[in-house]
């Protein structure tokens, strides 16, 4: 790395490993690290937009570790984010005989197109409860960078 390495910019396309952990050191949430690198472009929402910001400004070559408290990375919990569904709701949802099993991750169809997720906590003859937070809320958060290329 020398003072003419490209750096990393909002529209950039970039080869890096990347890691990221849970900052208590409960272990990897996914890392690059050990196989093939990962690419990607800048702005077009592959990694966290939180996590982008850390990238910003590195240079081609550099090693760089963040860690990032929860209004920094995914956000803080949502209680209202934990939601209950109806049992008609959840089957309109799913292929006729599917048994679910707390821990499952579910998709719904979202308003206006597209999907999203929910983990299901709890599930009786009546309802399913959902946490819709994203599963890194709430958390801190390392990231972890080697900067392979910058385009």
């Amino acid at each position: 790395m020398d003072a003419t390495s490209p750096l990393v910019g909002c529209d950039s396309h970039l080869t890096l490993h990347y890691r990221i952990s849970l900052a208590d050191g409960a272990g990897d949430v996914v890392s690059t690290f050990g196989g093939p690198p990962a690419t990607l472009q800048m702005g077009f929402g592959q990694l966290a937009e939180p996590l982008e910001r850390c990238l910003l400004g590195l240079a081609q070559g550099a090693s760089a570790r963040f860690e990032l408290a929860p209004d920094q990375a995914y956000g803080d919990r949502n209680p209202s984010l934990l939601q209950r569904v109806s049992r008609s709701v959840l089957a309109t949802h799913a292929e006729a005989g599917t048994v679910w099993e707390p821990g499952d991750l579910v998709e719904f169809p979202a308003p206006g197109g597209g999907r999203y997720a929910g983990v299901l906590k709890e599930i009786d003859e009546n309802s399913a409860l959902f946490d819709f937070n994203h599963p890194l809320a709430g958390h801190r958060v390392c990231l972890e960078v080697s900067i392979i290329a910058v385009l």
